[in-house]
């Protein structure tokens, strides 16, 4: 039978919730194969779909002396004058909401359940910015595939446990916004390759724009991936939360090599004014009976 919507995390498919917490753990110190595959059972039993989407790292899987096809770790890679680091972490969370107030709770509960096998790492609230735009003010997004090729761009095709689950990429950028805003409207057209005006791809931008740089059927075999990135905010820094799914972790580390200059020497202009400080690559379970499938690592 061919794979469906029905099998995957519905966040992983949906569109973009209000507000999201992004959250990462580790493993705990003192934890084994039986404490891991424990916590994960409570996590099976307590995390409702409609929560947001889980992700399990190599670390994680590593640790129960189990493999999940595909699953890597999130590579370090360097360009000419920029880098992607790695901060590959042992599961990857990322609650969707409408209000705060479940997102702290759903927080809180998580900690809990994990606590003996897996530490908080990390916590980042997000928003949908206007009508799903990047703080920048441009449309971020905007060549996501819809229905059936958004199925076959994000999800396993076939496997026994497999079926409907997704490979991750997280990676937390931090822009400098005030660089940016000085850039004259032209530069800042050029650096994205669109017009924020009307959203149009500009033809003639220059090699270096994020939008040729990034063009998913530019690639051999294409890139198309379903991207879910969120804005962020803290007061005192600003970016974007960039997730994006796909049947493997090829097609995102292929668009992320070229946005580093390894295919021609041409760096992403994203870079002017942008880095990424985190990066790490997640498998996301299937969904059977409303439930995260966890059959494939032995729970």
């Amino acid at each position: 039978m061919p794979v469906t919507a029905a099998q995957a995390q519905p966040g992983i498919l949906d569109t973009l919730a209000p507000l999201g917490r992004s959250l990462t753990f580790r493993l705990n110190e003192h934890c084994n194969a039986h404490n891991l595959q424990a916590a994960l059972t409570r996590l099976r039993e307590v995390f409702a779909a409609d929560w947001g989407v889980v992700g399990l790292g190599t670390p994680l899987v590593d640790a129960m002396d189990q493999h999940v096809a595909g699953l890597r770790p999130f590579p370090a890679l360097e360009g000419h004058g920029c880098a992607a680091p790695s901060t590959q972490q042992a599961m990857w969370i990322l609650l969707r909401g409408s209000e705060r107030s479940s997102l702290f709770e759903r927080t809180a509960q998580l900690v809990e359940l994990l606590g003996d096998a897996l530490v908080l790492e990390d916590a980042l609230d997000t928003f949908r910015y206007r009508d799903n735009r990047d703080l920048t003010g441009y449309e971020d997004g905007t060549e996501n595939p819809k229905d059936a090729v958004a199925i076959a761009a994000a999800l396993v095709a076939e496997g026994t446990g497999r079926q409907g689950s997704s490979f991750v990429a997280v990676q937390r950028w931090i822009h400098d916004l005030t660089r940016f805003r000085g850039f004259p409207a032209a530069q800042r057209d050029a650096t994205i390759g669109r017009q924020i005006s009307d959203n149009e791809e500009i033809e003639d931008a220059p090699e270096s724009a994020h939008a040729k740089r990034t063009a998913q059927e530019s690639f051999t075999p294409e890139a198309y991936m379903v991207r879910h990135s969120m804005p962020w905010d803290t007061g005192l820094q600003q970016g974007t939360e960039f997730i994006a799914y796909g049947e493997s972790s090829d097609r995102f580390e292929n668009v992320l090599r070229r946005m580093l200059g390894h295919e021609d020497n041409i760096v992403d202009a994203l870079f002017s004014f942008s880095r990424p400080v985190t990066g790490g690559y997640y498998w996301c379970p299937p969904i059977s009976d409303s439930r995260l499938d966890l059959t494939s690592i032995g729970i």
